[in-house]
C-alpha cells in the first residue's frame, strides 16, 4: 500500500517538476505524461524498498534523485544539455540531505565521504573534459559532484559502482543510437540511472 502511495505522489511531483522545468531559465519542455509516468514508477520502487526496511532517514535520498534524475533526463535526451537550474542547486539540497542522513545513521564519517566523492567524480570528469572535451559536457561534470557525494554516501564501494555503471550503460547504448542516426549519447541519463541503482541501499 505504501507503494501505491508512494506512485501517486510521484506521479504529482514528476508532473509538477516537468511544467516547472519549462519556465526556468534556460529551461526545457519534457513530456509532462512521461516525467509523471517515470517518477511515480521510481517512486514506487522507493515504496518497495521502505518496506524492506530502507531507514526513514534515507529515504529523502533516493525520492529526491528520482524526481530530479529524471527531469536531467529527459532535459538530456531532448536538449542534450544539462541545465544549470537543476545541477547547480542540486549541491546545497545534497549536502541538506547528506546532513539529515549523517544524523540519522549516527555516522560522523558520512559527511567526509561524501564530499570525497563529490571531488572524485567531479574531479575525474573534469580531467577527462580538458583532455577531450568532446567526451563529456560541462553537465556531466557539475551533476558529477552531486552524484559523488550521494552514492559515496553510500559506502566507496558504491561510488565506484556508480562510475563504472554510467561507462558501460552509455557505451552501451552507442551502438543503437548510431544505428539510429544518432551521432552522439548523453551521459547524464547513465548518470543517474546508475546512482540511483546505488542510493536505494543506505549508508553502511
Amino acid at each position: 500500500m505504501g507503494s501505491v502511495w508512494m506512485a501517486v505522489s510521484g506521479a504529482a511531483a514528476g508532473a509538477g517538476g516537468a511544467m516547472l522545468l519549462g519556465r526556468v531559465p534556460r529551461g526545457v519542455r519534457v513530456p509532462v505524461p512521461a516525467c509523471a509516468v517515470m517518477v511515480a514508477a521510481l517512486w514506487a520502487v522507493v515504496g518497495e524498498r521502505a518496506v524492506g526496511g530502507l531507514p526513514v532517514w534515507w529515504w529523502p535520498v533516493p525520492l529526491v534523485l528520482g524526481w530530479a534524475g529524471v527531469l536531467l533526463s529527459g532535459t538530456d535526451l531532448i536538449a542534450r544539455r544539462l541545465p544549470d537550474a537543476l545541477t547547480l542547486p542540486a549541491y546545497p539540497v545534497v549536502a541538506v540531505l547528506l546532513a539529515v542522513a549523517a544524523v540519522g545513521a549516527g555516522s560522523t564519517g558520512l559527511p567526509a565521504r561524501a564530499a570525497a566523492g563529490a571531488v572524485l567524480w567531479a574531479g575525474g570528469y573534469a580531467a577527462v573534459r580538458l583532455v577531450a572535451p568532446g567526451a563529456l559536457g560541462g553537465g556531466d561534470v557539475k551533476l558529477a559532484g552531486s552524484l559523488g557525494a550521494l552514492t559515496a554516501a553510500t559506502s566507496w564501494p558504491g561510488l565506484l559502482l556508480a562510475i563504472l555503471a554510467a561507462s558501460v550503460l552509455t557505451a552501451a547504448a552507442a551502438a543503437p543510437a548510431r544505428l539510429l542516426g544518432y551521432r552522439d549519447v548523453p551521459h547524464g541519463p547513465a548518470m543517474l540511472a546508475a546512482a540511483f541503482v546505488v542510493v536505494l541501499h543506505p549508508p553502511v
